[in-house]
């Protein structure tokens, strides 16, 4: 019994023009290995024609050597002077057909598994780079689980299809065309008498194929139910066992556990019954073929070699058309998955770079005009109407309540988003019309929680600037007085930080974040108070090197708390996606307004914790 194929879900199934949309682009896709294709396809024809050659030598010998020796020792006569000649060479030949069948096979399942491996290898890596370039509105859109399933589930798909069921289909599909092309060439009339059971054959098949897909997919949900279950189980544990539900808990993951089994059996009842009416098939035909043609053979209307050809094709035609049966959900699921990959590489980058767009100017005042902003089409209205300059080398403070959209706003600044309505501009320059490679160099957004990636110290911090030197990383740490505290690990700045930097401290993570920043050397930055949750001892560190890479810049801080506006140029109060104050930290105290509202509970608070 073959694999079992994958369910398809009814919104999955593509209709016509579907298909032929991604039949189209997976071909285009495949254009630089065409010549391979066409050399696998050749592999698998070669191979196909000797599976079939087979039974035709046999054919020749029985009519050209057996036969007439037969006939020849029947009527008194010697044997004729070509019969073991005739034998021995079809002998030579059926030994040839072995061994070219053996080096088709392989070589048609090394070049197809190449040219599968080799697309899917570039199907990765097109669409991780579009998912690089996609902007920050595409991963509000989307769940990040349906991203990783792409790169994931949708790929392994079609790894299936390739490592197992395209050699199979492509087999089965030319042995079918070829086997009933030659029955019918070496005798009609026979072929006639063969096909009666097709009928029969052609409606199991289409019962089988809609049974299969029903008990497949009933299978996967159960095994996506039962994996729940277990990791719920085990990430749980602690209060499963603290509460003593463990009986409770198994007895959970026993009825889904059994509702598994049942799902498995169901699947298998569909097999045992498609599998033997296959084979009955095949035993029925054969036997239509020895019966009919033995009679055939009487009235000189057939030879004996061709019944033999006949009964030994037919052995070898009923296996493609099961093949055929079982793989045609494993294409459909392909399908679908190409179809979802195929959207995901059609999204458009919503923050682009336009045709002639130029470099941003070194320094110069942010101008923010009539910005209206939402996350989404139809959405709320999250910034309405906000205008604002931000002078070179002044340093602005952003306060206001969660939700507000005073981070938006410096999102907007930093082009992470691009408004509705309205321009944001550096210099003089629309960020719309600026490069995208000059707009990260001038302006830097540092988050609240630094971002590290498997790799040195080093490494993180060179990410900006995969070209800079090792002395300009330790420039930029001697710049921000940074150096010592990354030397005093037992690595140094060679230490490796595993996967998202567990090995360093949250503030060491931030430290490495402010050593990216200074490595760039922006004109803005905009910061996402980077000292709202770190302990005391490294807040200290992490503000004195703050101190450092703000100097001379003009930067935009998301403060958090109030002791960061204190010490700001201005303030900018942000309330219901409005700007709704700004100036000064003395003047909006004096003017009592929402500000000073704000700064009073603030201030309020910390004589309260004194």
């Amino acid at each position: 019994m073959r694999g079992v194929p994958s369910g398809v879900d009814e919104e999955d199934r593509l209709d016509a023009e579907q298909a032929k949309h991604v039949i189209r682009r997976a071909a285009q896709m495949m254009q630089p290995y065409r010549s391979k294709v066409r050399l696998a396809v050749g592999f698998i024809a070669l191979y196909t024609a000797s599976i079939l050659a087979g039974p035709y030598l046999v054919k020749w010998a029985i009519d050209k050597s057996l036969k007439p020796g037969y006939d020849a020792l029947q009527r008194g006569d010697g044997l004729p002077d070509d019969v073991f000649r005739v034998l021995n060479t079809t002998i030579g030949l059926y030994v040839v057909v072995a061994i070219v069948a053996y080096f088709a096979q392989r070589m048609a399942i090394m070049t197809l598994a190449r040219v599968g491996e080799n697309f899917l290898r570039d199907l990765r890596t097109r669409v991780f780079a579009h998912l690089q370039r996609l902007s920050m509105p595409f991963y509000d859109r989307e769940k990040a689980g349906v991203i990783i399933s792409r790169m994931t589930s949708d790929i392994d798909t079609m790894q299936e299809l390739v490592q197992q069921g395209l050699m199979n289909f492509v087999s089965a599909a030319l042995l079918l065309v070829f086997a009933l092309g030659m029955l019918t060439l070496v005798s009609w009339q026979l072929m006639l008498v063969c096909a009666l059971i097709v009928p029969v054959v052609v409606v199991a098949s289409i019962k089988f194929q809609r049974d299969s897909n029903r008990a497949y997919l009933t299978v996967r949900d159960r095994i996506g139910n039962t994996l729940s279950g277990l990791q719920e189980g085990i990430a749980g544990v602690r209060v499963i066992q603290a509460y003593g539900r463990q009986e409770i808990q198994t007895g959970r993951f026993a009825t889904g556990n059994r509702e598994l089994y049942e799902a498995h059996m169901d699947s298998v009842r569909v097999q045992s019954w498609y599998v033997p009416i296959i084979e009955f098939a095949g035993h029925f035909t054969t036997a239509a073929a020895i019966g009919v043609g033995g009679y055939m053979v009487t009235e000189d209307i057939v030879t004996t070699g061709t019944v033999a050809f006949f009964v030994l094709t037919l052995s070898n035609l009923f296996e493609p058309i099961q093949q055929l049966s079982q793989l045609f959900n494993q294409l459909q699921s392909a399908g679908a998955a190409l179809q979802k990959i195929f959207v995901l590489l059609d999204t458009d980058v919503d923050v682009s770079e336009r045709p002639g767009a130029v470099d941003l100017p070194p320094t110069g005042d942010i101008e923010v005009r009539d910005v209206v902003f939402r996350y989404s089409s139809g959405g709320d209205t999250v910034l309405a109407g906000v205008n604002l300059t931000i002078a070179e080398g002044e340093r602005l403070a952003l306060v206001g309540p969660t939700g507000a959209g005073k981070s938006t706003l410096a999102k907007l600044i930093a082009r992470m988003y691009d408004p509705v309505e309205g321009t944001v501009s550096l210099g003089g320059v629309n960020l719309r019309d600026a490069t995208l490679r000059s707009l990260r160099q001038r302006v830097v957004v540092v988050p609240q929680e630094g971002f590290l990636f498997h790799g040195t110290i080093r490494d993180n911090i060179r990410l900006v600037r995969p070209e800079a030197s090792p002395a300009d990383v330790n420039a930029a740490l001697d710049a921000l007085g940074l150096r010592e505290r990354f030397e005093e690990l037992e690595d140094g700045l060679e230490t490796e930080v595993n996967e998202r930097g567990s090995r360093l401290s949250a503030g060491e993570k931030q430290l490495v974040s402010l050593a990216r920043a200074a490595l760039v050397d922006p004109a803005v930055l905009v910061l996402d108070e980077a000292t709202s949750s770190l302990d005391p001892g490294t807040e200290q560190l992490i503000e004195s090197a703050l101190e450092v890479l703000m100097d001379g810049r003009t930067v935009i801080v998301i403060a958090h708390r109030l002791s960061t506006s204190e010490r700001a140029d201005r303030v900018g109060v942000v309330t219901e996606g409005t700007l709704r104050e700004l100036g000064t930290h003395d003047d909006l105290v004096a003017a009592g307004g929402h500000y000073a509202a704000l700064y009073a509970t603030w201030t309020g608070g910390l004589t309260s914790a004194s």
